[in-house]
């Protein structure tokens, strides 16, 4: 990185303060926006869509880079209790928004914490599967699966 935008290691810890707060600035800045695509869901056509988009831009979008970026720190904070911190705030970055649309959806907050729980980590796990595998149809045909059930059992 230092490298690529004409500086040096040391400088790039001077200004971030640590390896973690840069991996943390850089996850925050190159992450999908989960506020931007679930804010306006207000019925399962709504959740639908953003769930699409959410799908779209983990895996073909300006966002399918640094998915990597991500799922080598997740990876990393399960053995390094150093990233944990950084890990988990990255997680619930994206349930928040997620459980709050299930929760616009007459779901109670526990209940609409597990559903965005289980739609997140479902497409995440199927991104990783996809950059691993290079299986885009079948790791779409499975995304798609897992909006239809998600969409249906917030309805």
């Amino acid at each position: 990185l230092a490298q690529s935008i004409g500086t040096t290691k040391r400088m790039l810890l001077y200004y971030f303060g640590s390896r973690e707060n840069l991996l943390a600035q850089a996850l925050a800045a190159s992450r999908p926006d989960a506020h931007a695509m679930f804010d306006g869901v207000r019925d399962s056509e709504g959740l639908r869509k953003a769930a699409h988009t959410l799908w779209d831009a983990m895996t073909v979008g300006e966002q399918s880079g640094p998915v990597r970026m991500l799922l080598q720190l997740l990876s990393l904070a399960a053995t390094d209790p150093q990233h944990g911190a950084v890990a988990a705030e990255t997680v619930e970055v994206m349930i928040g928004p997620i459980a709050a649309a299930y929760v616009r959806l007459g779901h109670p907050p526990q209940e609409a914490r597990t559903a965005a729980t289980l739609l997140v980590s479902g497409l995440r796990g199927l991104c990783q599967d996809r950059l691993v595998t290079h299986d885009a149809a079948r790791t779409d045909a499975a995304a798609r699966r897992l909006i239809k059930d998600a969409v249906a059992a917030a309805g």
